[in-house]
């Protein structure tokens, strides 16, 4: 499965990179979830800078936003795709709701740790 992966590189900024994994098919890698939310954000939506409190994986199941960070890249995201987001220090990125109707996620928590530990 490919997945986006949100991190903070060494210079602080925030950075995209695709990753294929297998881990939700991995009954081990349920024990590093500490929950679930959901959200809905209304069209138009937007959230200034900021990071991530802890480790999420990011579902998007309806509306599409954006995510854009430092260097000015955006990044589209539709239903269907998942997010591992990251950027627990530095700048942090941007959000934004680009789709008509409301973006409604599932926001899966993760234990703050480095990834495959």
């Amino acid at each position: 499965m490919l997945i986006t992966r949100v991190y903070t590189g060494d210079d602080g900024q925030a950075h995209f990179e695709e990753m294929e994994t297998d881990d939700f098919l991995n009954p081990e890698s349920l024990l590093n979830v500490t929950g679930i939310r959901f959200r809905i954000q209304q069209p138009g939506a937007f959230s200034d800078w900021h990071q991530e409190s802890q480790r999420n994986y990011i579902i998007t199941l309806a509306g599409e936003g954006e995510l854009g960070i430092g260097d000015g890249t955006l990044r589209k995201i539709r239903p269907g795709e998942v997010m591992l987001v990251e950027d627990l220090t530095g700048q942090g990125h941007t959000t934004r709701v680009t789709s008509s109707e409301p973006r409604v996620t599932a926001q899966v928590p993760l234990k703050n740790q480095t990834p495959g530990t």
